[in-house]
């Protein structure tokens, strides 16, 4: 006997259903925000967070801080020297000054860390900023 072909019904409320789902999903497009344009600022950010993390400065899911390694932290801190050293003569100078401080407090970081085997009491390093558009 053969098989009967399946009829699929459409009524009027899947069709509602259906257009209010795509004008849900457009309103959800429209509201998001678009992604900022790359900077150094960012790059940086990135890490330095790594760094922070690994000098055991910053706290984990369950508020605990995370255990320090100098070891990993020296190698996120060698990056941003290398990213000093590859783009020499091409910063801003609200660049250079972001990159040296950055440097320069990781630096600090680590040897207290390194020295004592924990983490500063303090924040530890800064935060670079993203920049501004013109300034």
């Amino acid at each position: 006997m053969p098989e009967e072909p399946k009829k699929i019904i459409v009524d009027d409320d899947w069709k509602a259903e259906a257009q209010k789902e795509k004008e849900r999903l457009a309103a959800k497009e429209t509201q998001k925000q678009p992604m900022p344009e790359p900077s150094l600022a960012e790059l940086v950010n990135i890490i330095v967070m790594q760094a922070m993390a690994a000098l055991g400065l910053l706290t984990g899911p369950g508020g605990q801080r995370m255990p320090a390694d100098p070891e990993v932290a020296k190698h996120f801190i060698d990056l941003l020297q290398l990213l000093e050293e590859k783009t020499r003569n091409n910063l801003t100078t609200e660049e250079k000054s972001l990159l040296d401080q950055v440097l320069y407090e990781t630096r600090m970081a680590f040897v207290q860390v390194a020295g004592s085997g924990s983490p500063p009491p303090a924040a530890g390093p800064a935060t670079p900023q993203p920049e501004t558009p013109g300034g």
